[in-house]
């Protein structure tokens, strides 16, 4: 049976986490448990660890209670929108592309050799939040990768092809003002995963992306 409300669980490029019907791609989770296991809803906590991390939706046939006892589950629309929120690819169910973030994640940080999975999760949580929030600074549009994210006229956005697309809870749409290239706009992904993408990191989209 359906439930009559969705859960808080679906992560905006933002970061901010909602309750809209929309799964997504991807599951992950931010450490481990940041929900009341009696009525279901978040708590004031918005993580419980440094490891945010981006996962397959279904692995190894694994079966799991949605805000059950364990980790609180969160959905991405794609690997983009996990990666804008602070996200990097797990470890043990997408070894192959987290060893390729991994790879250009230290490029991008000038790392001498690959880095493990908490020396990065260190630069990431520097990168992701100041005092508490979101970190966010200001770039030309043009100097951003492909799958960076950004804020123009109010809207979430991604880099692509030196175009933007404009993203919604369901997919990306092709806004209706074209940006220039040397338009200001508000960068959400990290710093650091921004590097990693400048560097040869190819996340996932969602299939609207390229319609």
């Amino acid at each position: 049976m359906a439930r009559p409300h969705p859960l808080q669980n679906r992560v905006l490029p933002t970061g901010e986490i909602v309750a809209i019907p929309d799964r997504g791609l991807f599951l992950g989770n931010r450490g481990g448990r940041i929900h009341d296991l009696q009525t279901k809803t978040l708590t004031k906590r918005r993580w419980s660890s440094r490891r945010w991390i981006c996962c397959v939706t279904s692995f190894k046939n694994r079966q799991r209670e949605l805000m059950g006892t364990s980790y609180t589950e969160l959905f991405f629309m794609d690997e983009v929108t996990a990666l804008a929120s602070g996200h990097r690819p797990c470890f043990e169910c997408r070894r192959a592309e987290a060893k390729e973030f991994a790879a250009a994640f230290s490029e991008g940080v000038s790392a001498d050799e690959p880095m493990k999975a908490d020396d990065m999760d260190l630069v990431l949580h520097e990168d992701r939040l100041e005092n508490g929030k979101p970190k966010r600074y200001s770039a030309a549009f043009e100097s951003l990768p492909d799958a960076a994210m950004f804020i123009w006229q109010g809207q979430p956005h991604a880099a692509r092809n030196s175009k933007a697309l404009m993203w919604t809870p369901r997919g990306y749409e092709i806004p209706r003002i074209a940006i220039s290239k040397a338009s200001s706009v508000t960068v959400l992904t990290p710093a650091c995963i921004v590097h990693a993408l400048s560097n040869g990191y190819a996340p996932t989209w969602h299939p609207t992306a390229t319609a």
